[in-house]
């Protein structure tokens, strides 16, 4: 699963992939300070099975019954204004953002960078403007796609050679849209049996916009929220919205790295693991009590989870294939995680293990009710699934 860090130029979005990848990166107070994406790994968060079967097992992606779910990452190039008519690094980053199945996008909060991601003194400069102009630029994006190809999509309903919802799909393949997210805005939109020949600038506009929200479902980070003045501003930014420090996260996370602290992402307090630590370190770390003090937390953590699991309702299944020790054939106990999206069943499981486990696949095994369950059998959250198939890894 890829999740995509978009916003205007300056506003954090490389603080917050490096503090939530642990990656480092070029960043600075000026506009394009990433221009090609960067790619990492970052994790969400889920209680780990372990803890449902009381077992004890040494995984580095478990911490103290904590699961670390792996997802990709990618920062890619800052916005402006008229990105879907090539300005700014417009083409690429649309390019690039296209890759990923949700958006976080990064707001400056304290309103101290303009439009053009240029600083300015804080709360000099609206956040509201900068949400605004992002979504208009991904629906103009998406409108321009389909109004590119509008006249042929016409002539090849009137040649009865293909419907209206699969003449959009084929112009949205290269985002992975689907057919069937097509066909669900056309009727909630009272479009699926209006003649395209009819369709007014306003279908086009309120159908983009609503395939983009569900297409691209995308979560606010309100970065730099600790240097707000007033976090009323936030609560005025529509949709879902997260407050962060990207910064505070970076620091805490090096803190940990050296030994300094112990902190794991999304705790709301952190331990001192030395006794007596230089002064520098314990100004910078008074600064991140009074941020902790603020927002309650860095955020960061916060967002990741929330897009994963709340904008793409994905669930974690845990593949195995020794289903009375819970392990795999080297006796791993636990050994993987997977995200799927809900409603995902045993056959989708084993697609995604493998795809030979996937084309002699049998059966199933819950390892919770010890059950037999067929390949169509949908799967929770938390399950443990053994596969049972004619073949093997390869």
């Amino acid at each position: 699963m890829q999740i995509g860090l978009l916003g205007k130029a300056n506003v954090g979005k490389s603080t917050f992939f490096s503090a939530a990848t642990e990656t480092p990166v070029a960043s600075g107070n000026f506009p394009f300070t990433t221009i090609k994406p960067n790619v990492g790994v970052a994790y969400v968060r889920t209680e780990c099975a372990c803890r449902h079967f009381g077992v004890e097992h040494e995984n580095p992606l478990c911490v103290g019954g904590t699961r670390l779910v792996p997802v990709k990452l990618i920062d890619v190039a800052g916005l402006v204004p008229g990105a879907h008519e090539g300005k700014g690094l417009g083409n690429q980053f649309l390019d690039d953002a296209r890759q990923a199945e949700a958006l976080i996008h990064i707001v400056d909060a304290s309103g101290s960078t303009d439009i053009q991601g240029q600083p300015v003194p804080a709360g000099t400069h609206d956040p509201l403007e900068d949400v605004a102009f992002v979504l208009d630029e991904f629906d103009q994006w998406f409108a321009d796609i389909l109004r590119r190809d509008w006249d042929k999509i016409i002539r090849e309903i009137d040649q009865k050679r293909a419907k209206i919802a699969d003449g959009i799909a084929q112009r949205f393949s290269g985002l992975g849209i689907r057919e069937r997210q097509i066909q669900a805005v056309l009727q909630r939109r009272g479009l699926a049996s209006k003649n395209p020949k009819e369709w007014n600038d306003s279908d086009i506009q309120g159908f983009v916009r609503e395939l983009r929200q569900d297409a691209k479902p995308m979560i606010i980070a309100a970065n730099k929220a600790d240097l707000c003045a007033n976090l009323d501003v936030i609560k005025k930014i529509p949709g879902s919205v997260i407050p962060c420090s990207a910064e505070t996260e970076l620091l805490l996370r090096k803190a940990s790295s050296a030994g300094i602290v112990r902190y794991a992402p999304g705790d709301h307090t952190f331990e001192l693991a030395a006794g007596e630590i230089p002064a520098p370190q314990k100004k910078a770390l008074d600064l991140v009590q009074s941020v902790f003090a603020k927002i309650s937390s860095t955020g960061v953590q916060d967002v990741l989870n929330k897009a994963a699991f709340d904008l793409l309702h994905l669930i974690v299944v845990y593949p195995v294939e020794d289903e009375t020790r819970l392990a795999s054939k080297d006796g791993v106990i636990l050994p993987d995680a997977k995200l799927l999206p809900l409603d995902s069943t045993a056959r989708d499981l084993a697609g995604l293990v493998h795809a030979d486990i996937a084309k002699g696949f049998l059966h199933a095994i819950d390892c919770k009710t010890k059950q037999r369950i067929s390949g169509e059998q949908a799967l929770k959250d938390g399950d443990v699934i053994k596969i049972v198939s004619t073949q093997s890894r390869s």
